[in-house]
């Protein structure tokens, strides 16, 4: 970064520029127009380059005396964020990162879904970055054998798991490539895709070779796991304690769920009101489009009854598609943002089982929230708006998992006391999703630290958790679907401290919240405060808490 006097917001500006040129994968991500022809370096040479632009920023903007209360908290999230990615390099865990949900070999597949088609030009943008998904595979290879040689590659399920990924995506497994479905309106980019989804396939057979060199062991022990906590939450906390905390949500929230069971069907157990449910033609939806259609109509619907009354949505926040993601990757929904100039709509997308047509829909109502409007679409497009008072990493580059995945589990509860959730078949639905998350806090923390299930849980009191002892206790102790269970304990082993970010960034929204109400007595307006919160962009559940008390 050039080396002058700046402000903080200036300085985190350009900083996103110099990254934007070393990283144009993330750049498309987060809605910049430039340098989408281009692919990100995945070598152990990209990765070094980025760390060192990381540095310099870190060093740069902790020099800088902030001028006001918004440069204070720019400053604070971005040494906070970038300083981390700096610690995960001098760690050595980034050229190795490999997991089944969220890596660079998902990165690079997954961009392609976010690039405009509607002309000539940008098909051929599209063909420009198509081309280079063979050498950008090769930097993955580089960096995957560096991660290798110093004994950090990631564990061998992982691996496994996303050669199968690549084997789908390069049509090895039946079915067209990924890349020929995306060029099937473009003829011209034939040759290209074909290569394209040969290079997957060739990515697949490396990994199953490598396979051999990955570690047996899925637990990453206590020190990398506080790392991954810390970046993932942006808060240092007690991880025993949040372990034991898990718990006692957990019951809670089975509770709660006992007594909607009882109402759906009197003398039944959680899987058996499940059943009731999934059997009831009232929340049937049949074929892929129609399931498509039923979450945009929701979707749309939810937007225009809250804006106005407990929201403010501004005109171009006001549109969200909902798509059906390619098949490949993890079961389950998720969200992109809009670009920076709001050309590129936010997007819900839900990554279906292959060969299923038939779908429940009392378990996906607050999923639609969480994804959409008051959940991730409301959060992230409103920093995205705030181009005012927010800089461009702050607006584009700063998402902390705690944060934003906390505010859309606090959204769907949200959703039940505005009075949307008053079907018990959604509302069983919802709960399904919290009692969900507290497993989560359970057996990621349990698993990775590889700690004691305590006496009195009922479920296998005094033995120590194993990713079969976690399968159990998720597929026999929630109602969620055994298919989409599976993929998440994958999930949780590769992807470690995230899981738990959703409950414990609830956890934190909630108290922020009651210290509010509190603090501000009968003046307490909880519209005026989800605004003011969503208004500072996304940053560490710390500096969060830190930012709503000044």
């Amino acid at each position: 970064m050039a080396n002058h006097t700046a402000g903080v917001h200036e300085a985190s500006n350009r900083f996103v520029d110099e990254y934007a040129t070393l990283d144009p994968i993330s750049a498309t991500y987060a809605g910049l127009n430039t340098g989408e022809e281009e692919m990100t370096d995945y070598s152990p040479d990209g990765y070094r380059a980025r760390a060192e632009l990381a540095r310099r920023a870190v060093a740069e903007i902790d020099a800088l005396e902030p001028a006001n209360e918004s440069e204070r908290a720019a400053k604070a999230h971005f040494l906070e964020r970038v300083g981390l990615d700096v610690e995960i390099h001098e760690a050595g865990l980034d050229t190795g990162n490999l997991n089944v949900i969220a890596s660079p070999i998902q990165s690079v597949r997954q961009v392609f879904d976010l690039m405009p088609t509607d002309t000539p030009e940008q098909w051929a943008v599209v063909g420009q970055r198509l081309a280079k998904v063979p050498e950008t595979l090769e930097g993955i290879k580089a960096s995957l054998r560096d991660a290798a040689s110093r004994g950090q590659l990631a564990a061998r399920r992982q691996v496994t798991k996303v050669a199968e990924q690549c084997a789908t995506w390069s049509g090895a497994n039946g079915g067209d490539s990924f890349f020929k479905s995306l060029s099937q309106d473009a003829p011209q980019l034939e040759a290209a895709a074909n290569t394209a989804a040969a290079a997957y396939g060739e990515l697949a057979a490396f990994l199953r070779e490598i396979a051999a060199q990955a570690p047996a062991k899925d637990a990453v022990g206590a020190d990398v796991y506080k790392l991954w906590s810390r970046y993932f939450l942006g808060a240092k906390l007690d991880l025993r304690d949040a372990y034991e905390w898990g718990w006692a949500e957990f019951f809670r929230v089975e509770k709660e769920m006992t007594a909607v069971a009882e109402r759906i069907k009197a003398g039944s157990t959680l899987a058996e009101a499940a059943a009731a449910l999934d059997a009831d033609l009232r929340y049937k939806v049949r074929g892929r489009r129609e399931f498509e259609q039923w979450m945009q109509d929701l979707s749309d619907t939810a937007m225009a009854q809250l804006r106005g009354v407990h929201f403010e949505i501004p005109d171009k926040l006001m549109r969200l598609d909902c798509r059906i993601a390619p098949d490949g990757g993890g079961a389950g929904a998720y969200y992109t943002g809009p670009s920076d100039d709001f050309s590129r709509a936010g997007a819900m997308w839900w990554a279906l089982p292959p060969g299923r047509d038939e779908f429940s829909t009392w378990r996906e109502v607050s999923t639609v929230y969480h994804e959409g409007v008051p959940g991730h679409h409301l959060q992230i497009a409103t920093g995205v708006y705030q181009a005012e008072s927010l800089n461009r990493f702050q607006r584009l580059f700063g998402w902390v998992s705690g944060h934003g995945e906390g505010w859309a589990l606090y959204a769907e509860r949200l959703m039940q006391d505005l009075g949307y959730l008053t079907d018990d078949g959604d509302l069983m639905g919802m709960l399904d999703a919290h009692l969900f998350r507290a497993a989560r806090v359970i057996i990621d923390i349990g698993m990775h630290l590889e700690l004691e299930i305590p006496a009195g849980s009922g479920f296998h009191d005094g033995q120590r958790w194993t990713p079969e002892l976690g399968l159990e206790f998720m597929l026999t102790r929630t109602i969620t679907d055994a298919e989409h269970v599976r993929d998440e304990i994958d999930r949780y082993l590769g992807w470690p401290g995230q899981a738990p970010a959703y409950k414990l960034g609830e956890r934190a929204w909630l108290q922020l919240r009651d210290e509010a109400r509190r603090r501000d007595g009968d003046a307490f307006d909880i519209k005026d405060f989800h605004m003011r919160a969503l208004r500072l962009g996304s940053m560490g559940l710390d500096n969060l808490g830190a930012s709503l008390r000044s």
